[in-house]
């Protein structure tokens, strides 16, 4: 999985480069890895599924990183991904807190599972990361599912342009840092096809509904790959 990135990626403001091997930090599972752009180093986290033509991308917060909601639900899934046949890419971000950047960051890493046979891919988007996947959405016909948890509004502007690709947005209702009526204001903004989840007593990790949490994100994203492409 490492080398030349097939697809030019130009028209997004970013070219990939290279595909290097990269440091797995420390507690993390997968191999890690490095997309290099015309822009700097994207750090990654791969969980590879042999012979699979399905992907998920999956990013964080502001702060960037690879923790997630849950927490841990991202490589939880990601591994259980993995032995159902759909490789994931856990995305760091090059320069974090920045929605335009961080976009672009998303955008490489569809692009780099375009050039490896996974596309069109689901994205999954927590707090921050949860802005990035709509606007990337919006931006890129090589995503087929956006997943928004604990979005925050700026930046989910244009959610209306996700359709008609499916948008899942979840929401505790006891978030104290992005109250759920963030979610609910884009839920109200966005087209079909659409669903809001919200979870009684959930604070903005999600970590009181993870089981819940990750049953549906189990069911929805292999769904959405699974689906015909929308018309």
């Amino acid at each position: 999985m490492t080398g030349q990135p097939n697809p030019d990626s130009s028209g997004i403001g970013l070219i990939p480069l290279e595909v290097l091997p990269g440091p797995l930090p420390d507690g993390q599972v997968g191999e890690g890895l490095l997309l290099r752009t015309s822009r700097g180093d994207i750090p990654g986290i791969l969980h590879q599924s042999v012979g699979a033509t399905s992907g998920v991308v999956w990013v964080c917060g502001a702060r960037g990183g690879f923790g997630g909601p849950g927490p841990g639900t991202y490589s939880r899934l990601a591994e259980e991904f993995r032995n159902r046949g759909i490789t994931s890419l856990r995305l760091g971000y090059r320069m974090p807190n920045d929605l335009y950047e961080c976009t672009l960051d998303l955008l490489a890493g569809a692009a780099y599972f375009k050039g490896e046979g996974y596309a069109p891919v689901v994205v999954v988007g927590h707090s921050f990361g949860g802005a990035v996947v709509i606007a990337a959405g919006a931006a890129s016909p090589d995503i087929k599912g956006v997943v928004s948890l604990s979005p925050q509004t700026f930046g989910a502007e244009k959610v209306w342009a996700v359709s008609p690709r499916p948008l899942l947005l979840v929401h505790g209702k006891a978030d104290t840092r992005l109250p759920y009526s963030c979610a609910v204001q884009i839920h109200g903004k966005a087209s079909e096809p659409k669903e809001l989840v919200l979870y009684d007593g959930a604070e903005h990790r999600l970590e009181e509904c993870r089981e819940e949490l990750e049953e549906l994100l189990g069911r929805w994203i292999p769904d959405t790959l699974a689906a015909p492409l929308p018309a």
